[in-house]
């Protein structure tokens, strides 16, 4: 039965093999025809999966690029698509799609919006040369936060050199993005921001419009002192205190006397005012005079004078004066005036008087 199954087989596979085809009228062609090699069932078949292929091909090359409308392809930027970043001479190879899930932060912008092209400038290898200057270990971190939305401060860096990183790319810093053993570094540099953020209201609400008083009447600078709430300040109107040539202006707030207890305080709102182009920042602590206790007479020039209480309190002195290089003082010039002098006149002048006594 096996034999008999091969011949049939064979023989079937003979008559299959036969070039016999048929051209378009029907009529059988002879073997080795161009037109049965062109309409065989098998080369149709072949061809139409070519088609197929190359169909599919062509699907999948205009799923990877794009014409422009110079006729020039342009590459689209896949999901998947990788890049390497340099930094400190170590390469962390990351995903396009990773960094652009932030759009705020700095890796974000290069790598997410169309002018990043012109934002972002590789090396001969394709390689992304970014954070000159920034440790390998910081940049790792930076990393962490586009994966895992938090940053875990190495133990070779401080909280400062972080939070100094983590502005440079544009990453935010608090503790819900920042995990680190040194919590008092951390408060510090979140009371620096509550420090910077309360300044600039207190500055609007309570020291620009004494500046500007001050401004109004021709001042170049300001002297503010910050009195509390409970301050009484009773003057005598005919013998006022003695308060030199400042011209000083007082608030009552209980918010910015409190402001300024710390010294951290103090160094946060000279930068602030710094950035704002005010100079001659100074912070500090002063008497002010409330009441008068008394009167006395000077010993030597017999001039009667009150004499003050007076409370120690916080005080901000400022200026914004350009020619603060040039003396505040008139400069007087005596000008030579050359008038004509009869020569005679000169000449007599000019004669030793020890001769004219000897001469007498």
């Amino acid at each position: 039965v096996n034999i008999v199954l091969i011949i049939l087989l064979s023989v079937c596979g003979c008559r299959n093999s036969m070039p016999v085809s048929k051209k378009a009228s029907g009529v059988i062609s002879p073997k080795g025809s161009q037109d049965a090699v062109a309409d065989s069932p098998r080369h149709h078949h072949l061809h139409c999966h070519g088609q197929d292929s190359s169909s599919e091909s062509l699907k999948n090359s205009r799923s990877s690029s794009t014409t422009s409308l110079s006729g020039t392809p342009e590459p689209v930027k896949q999901e998947n698509e990788k890049v390497v970043l340099l930094v400190d001479g170590k390469k962390f190879r990351v995903n396009r799609s990773l960094l652009a899930k932030y759009p705020d932060t700095m890796l974000g912008k290069m790598f997410s919006t169309s002018m990043d092209r012109h934002m972002t400038q590789c090396n001969e290898y394709g390689e992304y040369e970014v954070a000159k200057g920034v440790p390998s270990r910081l940049f790792a971190a930076i990393l962490e936060y586009y994966k895992n939305g938090y940053i875990t401060c190495p133990d070779s860096q401080s909280v400062q050199e972080l939070r100094e990183t983590c502005d440079y790319f544009m990453v935010p810093f608090s503790e819900k993005t920042v995990k680190t053993n040194n919590l008092r570094d951390l408060m510090h540099e979140i009371s620096n921001d509550g420090a910077r953020e309360r300044f600039e209201s207190l500055l609007a609400d309570i020291i620009l419009p004494a500046m500007i008083k001050c401004a109004r009447k021709g001042e170049r600078e300001c002297h503010l002192v910050v009195l509390h709430e409970e301050d009484v300040i009773e003057w005598d109107e005919e013998n006022p205190p003695n308060m030199g040539e400042d011209q000083i202006q007082s608030v009552y707030s209980a918010d910015l006397s409190r402001y300024f207890r710390y010294f951290d305080n103090r160094d946060i709102a000279k930068e602030v005012l710094q950035e704002k182009g005010l100079k001659k920042i100074k912070f500090g602590i002063e008497g002010y005079p409330t009441t008068k206790e008394k009167m006395r007479v000077r010993p030597n020039s017999g001039r009667t004078e009150a004499v003050y209480n007076y409370v120690q309190r916080p005080y901000i002195h400022m200026s914004w004066e350009k020619e603060e290089h040039k003396s505040r003082h008139v400069d007087f010039t005596c000008v030579k005036v050359k008038t004509d002098i009869d020569p005679d006149a000169e000449a007599a002048t000019l004669v030793d008087p020890e001769r004219d006594r000897n001469l007498d």
